[in-house]
């Protein structure tokens, strides 16, 4: 996760998201070590998306135990028991004990952005060395710098927060959010670095 000291909070009712249109995404890539390349995001929050995604598909009110999750997913048991509880802290799942137990989301796909998820587990999704984007100690020929995070942050903020649970797991993405993707490929493909 790129972190950039974005310390707050996103609100539960997000603005209407521009048009949606159906993207045809590749698999994540990642490189000799398992990371995801071209960017970095923490196993744990890589995770809880998928999690959280998967429960998107669920009927509503279905119960989805912790082991078919994982299952479903192809994530650690255990890592998973884990993040769910931090996911139920923030109330972004709820889980119900007892034979017939499981989890479910704290409310609906379309109200839980990917930034909400990614907020719970790794904190801001973006900071510079944890300090606050005013207080960069940059002067001189860097002083734009500050300028460029600020356009990372709302880069992020635009993907992050304007994409739903239910966006991914219908594979319906916000229409800006498909596009940056989309010229993404161009740009590795120009460069030699196929989607193979």
């Amino acid at each position: 996760m790129i972190d950039t000291g974005d310390s707050e909070a996103h609100s539960a009712t997000a603005p209407s998201p521009p048009s949606r249109r159906p993207a045809q995404l590749p698999a994540v890539q990642r490189d000799h070590s398992g990371r995801i390349r071209g960017m970095r995001m923490s196993a744990k929050a890589e995770y809880a998306v998928r999690a959280m995604t998967q429960l998107a598909t669920s009927d509503t009110g279905a119960l989805i135990t912790a082991e078919d999750l994982a299952k479903a997913q192809g994530i650690p048991a255990q890592f998973l028991v884990d993040i769910l509880s931090d996911l139920r802290s923030d109330r972004l799942v709820r889980s119900h004990r007892g034979r017939d137990g499981g989890y479910e989301l704290g409310r609906p796909a379309t109200d839980i952005s990917i930034a909400d998820v990614l907020r719970c587990i790794d904190g801001p999704l973006a900071s510079v060395r944890d300090i606050g984007l005013g207080d960069l100690p940059y002067s001189g020929p860097t002083a734009a710098l500050t300028d460029v995070w600020r356009a990372l942050r709302a880069s992020m903020r635009s993907v992050l927060e304007e994409t739903s649970l239910a966006d991914v797991a219908s594979g319906n993405l916000p229409g800006h959010v498909a596009d940056l993707a989309r010229d993404y490929l161009s740009q590795e493909n120009r460069r030699g670095h196929g989607t193979g």
